[in-house]
């Protein structure tokens, strides 16, 4: 019959997650069946692809209801991945090594006449510029050395469904803080921590300073800087104060910018640098895109390209949603909920893992390698479906082992 894919058997393995038989089996049929199933991936199209035998309450089972922790698992997942950077570290034998720990919120989306799910709320959407039903979580994604990969993640309820459920209130800044405390970092390794201007805050300035970290993050234009001494908010400054004879242009990449550096005192936070930048070309009528940074020792180019690492959690959300289903869940338990989210980290790290294996052979990103998986996945069932015919097993009897109809 056609097995696993190896790779993720010996993934799963590697991991040590400590799983009893079944449940190993369970997973790796999960992770299996996420990777190769087209379409929308509920349970039964999951149980379907993956020709499990198994009855689909065995699975469900699994979720809402099996003795197994999501915590544990996602302790040893990141333990296996950092020290994955680790060992590379050290064959290349780097003394300041560099990290991006990256923190952004993301929204799983619920038709509105979903109501028995726990936990469903409306969230405002960045992308959707509005508020939409769903389930919230922040998350934080770690770049570095090559690899680029979904770290850990936090459900996000807001205060009166807390209030409503007797659970203690935590914002969206205050998850993000427990994300950044819980990253465990080398001494010698050099922390970038990247967030939009929704987190820019003192609070996780203050959290990163206390690890050792720097925050580079979008800054909004209440804020107030303190040029020549004197207050003044970014925004009155912006219109009052700066001219196209102002800017510096600074190319990053393809992309070009006109840039103005302010380097001293915030409102809340001590010797910084502010950039204030136009695509292209100074427009007075466009709002300019603002950054602050906490390490005064980058140049405007650094900090740029530094920034623009950001956009790695952003394309892992399109990978979690277009190609894993990762709001696909049909499951009404909170905890099964958080159970298949820790299905789908683990099918990402893998993903990410074997992209990293497989980038010699012209795989560069996760998506190459869900492709490639499928290939090699219908390899198999035509090469057991051939192994088959030559021992002239009746078709019926094949097609019913690969739940196949003629």
């Amino acid at each position: 019959m056609v097995t696993f894919y190896s790779y993720i058997v010996n993934f799963i393995a590697a991991l040590g997650l400590g799983f009893s038989k079944p449940q190993t089996h369970h997973v790796l049929t999960f992770i299996h069946g996420i990777i190769l199933t087209d379409g929308v991936k509920t349970v039964s199209n999951i149980r379907r692809f993956t020709h499990e035998s198994r009855d689909l309450s065995c699975m469900t089972r699994f979720l809402n209801e099996s003795p197994w922790c999501p915590n544990r698992a996602n302790r040893r997942r990141i333990q296996f991945m950092m020290n994955k950077i680790k060992n590379i570290r050290a064959k290349q034998g780097d003394t300041r090594p560099l990290s991006f720990l990256i923190v952004d919120d993301t929204q799983a989306k619920k038709d509105q006449t979903t109501r028995k799910m726990e936990g469903l709320d409306y969230h405002f959407s960045h992308s959707d510029g509005k508020s939409v039903w769903s389930h919230c979580m922040v998350t934080a994604h770690v770049v570095s050395e090559g690899y680029s990969f979904a770290l850990d993640y936090r459900s996000y309820f807001r205060e009166s469904y807390c209030s409503e459920n007797s659970l203690v209130f935590k914002s969206k800044n205050d998850l993000a803080i427990e994300l950044i405390n819980d990253y465990e970092s080398p001494s010698d390794e050099q922390v970038y921590v990247l967030v939009d201007s929704w987190y820019t805050s003192k609070k996780l300035i203050d959290a990163c300073s206390a690890k050792g970290y720097h925050l580079i993050g979008g800054l909004r234009t209440n804020r107030k800087i303190y040029p020549g001494g004197i207050g003044i908010k970014l925004s009155k400054f912006i219109s009052d104060f700066i001219g196209p004879d102002d800017l510096l242009p600074v190319t990053v990449g393809y992309q070009r910018y006109k840039i103005y550096s302010y380097e001293g005192n915030l409102s809340d936070t001590e010797n910084a640098t502010v950039l204030v930048s136009w695509q292209d070309k100074y427009n007075s009528k466009a709002k300019p895109f603002c950054l602050l940074c906490t390490d005064c020792s980058l140049d405007l180019v650094t900090i740029l390209r530094y920034y623009e690492v950001r956009w790695h959690i952003e394309t892992g959300y399109r990978y979690f949603k277009e190609l894993l289903g990762f709001d696909h869940y049909q499951l009404l338990s909170h905890n099964g909920k958080e159970r298949y989210w820790c299905l789908q980290f683990l099918t990402y790290n893998f993903l990410e893992n074997h992209r990293k294996e497989w980038k010699k052979e012209g795989v560069v990103t996760i998506g190459d390698t869900v492709r490639q998986i499928r290939k090699e996945h219908l390899g198999q069932l035509i090469l057991y479906a051939y192994e088959q015919g030559l021992t002239q097993k009746p078709l019926a009897e094949v097609l019913k082992c690969l739940k196949l109809s003629a």
